[in-house]
């Protein structure tokens, strides 16, 4: 931990400091959420602590499991209670998981500082406080504040309508303090968000209207416009919604990822539906706009929902010394890297295959592809064949160890990878080349939660307790 910096508080000065290991060794531990809701199992979902340590004896084993108090929480993105954000603040510490319940409406305060090896609860907010003090319902992404507090998106109101509203705990006491939005205009839909203090702004995306998404997913809904197209743009200072940037019907922008530089005014958006990664950027005019650098094509298939298949961009990040991109195409199976030197021009470097619905033998048929020659092969490790798909990332400070679990989110698991839910997900490792790109499994590396006491569970976000490249915001 960064100890040794003297007076400093949690995090890092900067985000290569960070990157050069200088106050934090290699990462020996991780945190994933495992999710029980729609697998028929009826137990609560955990806090998994997973030790990946090579030279540990309890390598790819999970090592602790803290269940909670409830049942069918969906836990999914966790957050910290303070990061590189508060680093001038000496009297904070990285001590504190947040954990939000996308469906339940819970968010759980879980202590990591006493023993980051055994994490256990330390307070839970209860939905009704979301509801009474915010009037939001199923929070997403946590943010920790310059500020001491923690900022959350959420997807909705507590009626499961769309709203993308914010609430704001206190980063001590951990209660609600209300919204973070000021003003009447509020965006229809909400998912995830970045915030960059140095141009005042705080941009946020959109998922889809939480009841409609709740339990699987429908392609007319997009139709219909439940599902998102825009990012949003906020004024940092007064809180106030001010611009919203189209991205096209149906592109449904989900993760959003700043430079980690502060001073940078530009960042990507993976968007799921349109397989298409977006960089956005500052204006002359000093508002801001988006142009689609990347487009992963959807391939024409027998066999599926439908008969175009997008790559849906699920999780995307970027190396803290904001070199290279990564993303996961959920369907396809595949994860990419590309180098963004030139963000206007990223060039595809590293690309591997994990799974996914296009696979050889499978049920589906690829009858056109804009990239493949020939279906993958199915992707097996260490005797086991892997169901699912490539979804959330994470990658080492170091940059040269991308994480990746397999589970998306239970009701679209549950149709779309019906193995998934049967088999419990897993987490690999893929080594990275961090010269010229490149990326390979590590064969060694398999965690598998199909293996777990209670039956399969699935896993989710990937998070290590020295913080990570896509929670850790420099000020």
């Amino acid at each position: 931990q960064s100890a040794k910096c003297g007076a400093c508080g949690p995090g890092y000065a900067t985000p290569l400091d960070a990157m050069k290991g200088k106050y934090c060794p290699r990462e020996e531990i991780v945190y994933l959420p495992c999710i029980y809701r729609n697998t028929g199992i009826e137990k609560p979902d955990y806090l998994a602590t997973v030790d990946v340590d090579p030279k540990s004896p309890h390598y790819c084993q999970v090592i602790h499991r803290l269940p909670m108090p409830n049942l069918k929480d969906e836990l999914h993105h966790s957050g910290w209670n303070a990061c590189s954000s508060c680093f001038g603040d000496a009297t904070k510490s990285r001590n504190r998981l947040i954990l939000p319940g996308l469906i339940s409406s819970r968010v759980y305060v879980v202590d990591v500082g006493t023993d980051a090896r055994a994490p256990r609860i330390h307070k839970v907010v209860e939905p009704v406080e979301l509801f009474w003090k915010g009037n939001v319902a199923h929070p997403h992404t946590s943010h920790c504040l310059g500020s001491g507090d923690i900022l959350i998106s959420c997807l909705g109101d507590p009626a499961g309508n769309g709203k993308g509203g914010f609430i704001l705990l206190d980063g001590e006491t951990f209660e609600v303090k209300g919204n973070w939005e000021k003003g009447d205009k509020v965006p229809p839909l909400g998912y995830d968000f970045w915030y960059q203090p140095r141009h005042n702004v705080l941009i946020s995306t959109e998922w889809g209207v939480p009841k409609v998404l709740a339990d699987g997913f429908n392609p007319t809904d997009v139709e219909r416009g439940r599902y998102g197209r825009h990012i949003n743009v906020w004024d940092w200072s007064s809180h106030t919604f001010i611009q919203a940037i189209d991205l096209g019907k149906g592109s449904i922008p989900l993760e959003i990822r700043f430079l980690h530089e502060p001073a940078a005014a530009e960042g990507f958006v993976g968007c799921a539906l349109s397989g298409a990664v977006h960089r956005f950027y500052k204006t002359e005019k000093g508002d801001w706009a988006a142009e689609k650098v990347i487009e992963v094509p959807s391939k024409k298939v027998r066999g599926w929902l439908l008969p175009d298949m997008p790559g849906l961009i699920t999780d995307i990040l970027i190396s803290l010394d904001d070199r290279f991109l990564y993303f996961s195409n959920w369907l396809h199976g595949d994860v990419r890297q590309y180098d963004i030197s030139d963000t206007r021009r990223p060039r595809l470097v590293g690309q591997v295959f994990l799974g996914g619905s296009i696979t050889k033998g499978g049920p589906v048929t690829v009858l056109e592809d804009k990239e493949l020659q020939c279906q993958p092969e199915p992707f097996v490790i260490q005797g086991k064949k892997v169901p699912g798909g490539p979804q959330m990332i994470q990658l080492s400070l170091d940059g040269k160890r991308l994480y990746v679990s397999t589970s998306l989110y239970s009701g679209w698991d549950k149709q779309f990878y019906p193995d998934l839910v049967r088999e419990g997900s897993v987490m690999l490792q893929i080594d990275v080349d961090t010269e010229r790109g490149g990326l390979k499994v590590n064969q060694n590396f398999l965690v598998d939660f199909g293996k777990e006491p209670d039956g399969p569970v699935l896993a989710h976000e990937i998070r290590y307790p020295g913080g990570d490249c896509s929670s850790d915001i420099w000020v």
